[in-house]
């Protein structure tokens, strides 16, 4: 077994006790806040006494898909190519979904890790992602385990390392739209960690709490403290464990509680005529039931020959949109991958969600619960944790990024000590 590995630039220690990293979708920094100082979250906050804890970037668009594979490539999007959920091909002027596009740009540390014979896991609470955070990992001949709580129940040794009655462990197959996605996740990985299945896990949770909860909801707390419950079995059993977030979430809803929306292909259409402007919303996947394909960042695609600056310039000076950038713009600022790119990007601000036309969204299905969304710079700032201190020099360049987790977990002192 090699004692480092290198992955998109950077080395990464071979741990010789369990690291575990958590990616607590949409834990944005005012749900810590406000558990903190009331004693929901004690083992989490143990860990920011004794280890490493500070505030860090997600990758823009502040989405799942780009943050998750951010952080198994240790890399932002302009490297691996993942800039949304949701894009729309130029070439063939259909709608994809951009875990389906085909395989990521970059390698990942989660596999390099197996290929240097380190048993690693990878359970994510949705499919979408298990299919692209696994590859390399499971299946092929290889000996990782990649399964999703979603998908849990049709798990294969051949495709995800183990068999379905080893995913489930004798536990109920949760609803996709419930808080036990998240902690059937977490439960997985404790048994695979204390079974010795796994010397690194990656743990992705799903965040239809926080879509569904405002900080001090008696849900989100529940959550929260049994969140935390889990951290703790999992320092117990002897493991270095990172916590961050892929984004954080905003409350997007008007005092009267409507959904506060700026539906951009609307306007277009009346100042630019219909058929001149597309309109993608990026955040956009098989589970828009709690957000309504509604966030703060969308991509504007124009008609052949259309004026790119007038339509930018436009749209900046609408209300509710925070900066409007050209392609090249975009992608020089918040480091995205050019080929996936709009003509127009458009964040929106705090506290504001774009859309396409109005009647694109299915706000029936809130049922009445405010709008509470993410996608925008205003989601960008996230938790991160590290339960032991870090390396004095960790290999980094820049302000610290969500994606920076596996160089703190798997290079910090402890991970490379045999836990007693």
């Amino acid at each position: 077994m090699t004692a480092t590995i290198e992955v998109n630039g950077r080395g990464y220690r071979i741990p010789q006790r369990p690291v575990v990293v958590i990616c607590f979708d949409g834990f944005d920094p005012s749900y810590l806040a406000d558990a903190a100082p009331r004693g929901l979250m004690p083992r989490l906050v143990r860990m920011m006494a004794g280890g490493f804890a500070a505030t860090a970037t997600s990758a823009m668009p502040s989405f799942t898909n780009p943050n998750n594979v951010s952080i198994v490539c240790g890399a932002p999007p302009r490297v691996h190519g993942i800039s949304g959920n949701y894009w729309f091909d130029r070439e063939t002027g259909r709608d994809v979904m951009m875990t389906d596009a085909g395989p990521i740009a970059a390698p990942t540390i989660l596999a390099g890790l197996g290929e240097a014979g380190v048993a690693v896991a990878a359970v994510t609470a949705k499919d979408k992602l298990r299919r692209v955070l696994g590859l390399g990992l499971a299946g092929a001949g290889r000996s990782g385990i990649a399964f999703s709580a979603e998908c849990a129940d049709t798990a294969t040794v051949g495709e995800h390392g183990l068999t379905a009655a080893e995913a489930l462990g004798g536990r109920a197959l949760p609803d996709p739209y419930s808080a036990e996605l998240s902690l059937f996740v977490l439960d997985a990985g404790i048994d695979l960690v204390a079974r010795g299945r796994a010397r690194v896990a990656y743990l992705s949770l799903s965040d239809y709490v926080q879509h569904a909860h405002a900080p001090g909801a008696p849900e989100a707390d529940a959550f929260l403290a049994a969140v935390d419950a889990r951290i703790g079995r999992l320092l117990d059993l002897g493991a270095v464990v990172g916590v961050t977030a892929d984004h954080g979430m905003t409350d997007l809803a008007l005092a009267d509680g409507r959904p506060n929306v700026v539906y951009l292909g609307d306007l277009l259409d009346a100042r630019f005529g219909v058929g001149h402007a597309r309109v993608i919303c990026p955040i956009t996947d098989p589970f828009v039931r709690h957000h309504g394909a509604l966030g703060g960042f969308v991509r504007i695609h124009l008609a052949a020959g259309a004026d790119v600056e007038a339509v930018r310039d436009h749209v900046a000076g609408l209300p509710g949109v925070w900066m409007a950038l050209t392609r090249e713009e975009a992608c020089r600022r918040f480091d995205l991958p050019m080929a996936r790119e709009g003509d127009v990007a458009v964040v929106a601000v705090k506290g504001v969600a774009l859309g396409m036309h109005r009647g694109d969204h299915r706000l029936d299905d809130l049922a009445g619960a405010r709008l509470r969304s993410h996608g925008g710079l205003a989601e960008t700032p996230v938790p991160f944790v590290l339960s032991h201190p870090p390396a004095p020099e960790p290999r980094r360049a820049g302000p610290l990024a969500n994606w920076d987790v596996f160089d703190f977990a798997l290079n910090c002192p402890a991970a490379g000590e045999i836990a007693s």
